[in-house]
């Protein structure tokens, strides 16, 4: 191994998934060529798509993220540090494993529904994952490869389920992740449960001490939101629901620029389409939908430049 770039994906096994998970690693230009640096790392959901190496005709068309050209073309303009990223691919347990704590049914509520969630108030999945990110795959990536291990120097990153499982992840263990970010985030799932119950929480518990219940705070955690503003199933790409979370962290003490950074995308016209290098094809359907890899990758610049400053 003497380049940097993309490495070969790798599976790894995990006992708090009961399985092999594929992880995807991307080095920063400089690894090889400077052996005694250390690097901060962000970690990420879906990492079949992250990458270039999953082709530009991927996820129905929309294309990958392409997180390793854009992290190339920012370090290169100086305008974010060299970071590692490791991509995690998802599972068939997906909404499970990312959709953060699950909303608590009561006995009456679940015999009411003509159809049982999935997983209905049950959050081993999504702790499972948590603890394959946090108590396996982060060591193994700490012991291998040279970064900066400690919490300001590590980020979790992801779109849609993604989003909220980064928010939740880091919320929660602010002592491992300091930075997150969450891109078209879908707070709206488990009837809002982490907007309504744990920031909510955290809100009334202002008088105590989050930070000595092992909770997020502004001093720890540095935060990414953002969502567009149209979806083809008639909602509007999460952003009230985003616009609900942002506001509830500037109650808790976030400020804007400092530690937070809210951001709300506007579909992309046919003249700036037509200089995005997405298919022509897809055009009409990226007017009307903001939801998927297309706009992510459009965006992906400002996390990484938020988060990792130069």
């Amino acid at each position: 191994m003497t380049y940097a770039g993309l490495l070969t994906p790798q599976s790894m096994p995990s006992k708090y998934l009961g399985t092999n998970r594929t992880v995807r690693i991307y080095l920063p230009p400089s690894y090889f060529k400077q052996p005694s640096r250390r690097y901060p790392v962000l970690y990420l959901h879906d990492g079949q798509n992250v990458f270039s190496s999953a082709g530009t005709d991927c996820c129905f068309g929309w294309g990958s993220w392409e997180m390793d050209h854009i992290a190339d073309t920012l370090i290169a303009e100086g305008k974010m540090r060299e970071i590692i990223m490791v991509a995690v691919d998802n599972s068939r347990y997906r909404y499970q494993e990312y959709r953060g704590p699950a909303y608590k049914y009561s006995k009456r509520e679940l015999a009411e529904l003509k159809r049982r969630p999935s997983g209905a108030n049950d959050d081993s999945r999504f702790e499972n994952y948590s603890n394959f990110l946090i108590k396996e795959l982060k060591p193994y990536i700490d012991k291998k490869f040279r970064t900066l291990p400690k919490s300001q120097n590590t980020g979790i990153m992801g779109s849609s389920l993604g989003g909220i499982c980064s928010l939740a992840i880091a919320w929660e263990n602010p002592k491992v992740f300091g930075l997150a970010a969450s891109l078209s985030g879908s707070f709206q799932v488990e009837r809002s449960y982490f907007l309504t119950n744990v920031l909510q929480s955290a809100r009334t518990d202002r008088g105590r001490s989050p930070a000595a219940a092992g909770k997020a705070t502004p001093r720890s955690l540095r935060i990414y939101l953002d969502s567009g503003v149209i979806d083809f199933t008639g909602d509007d790409d999460g952003r009230r629901y985003t616009d609900r979370v942002a506001a509830m962290l500037r109650e808790l003490g976030w400020r804007d620029e400092i530690n937070l950074k809210h951001f709300t995308d506007q579909p992309m016209l046919e003249l700036d389409l037509g200089r995005s290098g997405l298919r022509e094809d897809k055009w009409h359907e990226a007017e009307t939908s903001q939801h998927n890899e297309f706009y992510w990758r459009m965006r992906a610049w400002r996390p990484l430049t938020f988060l990792f400053p130069p």
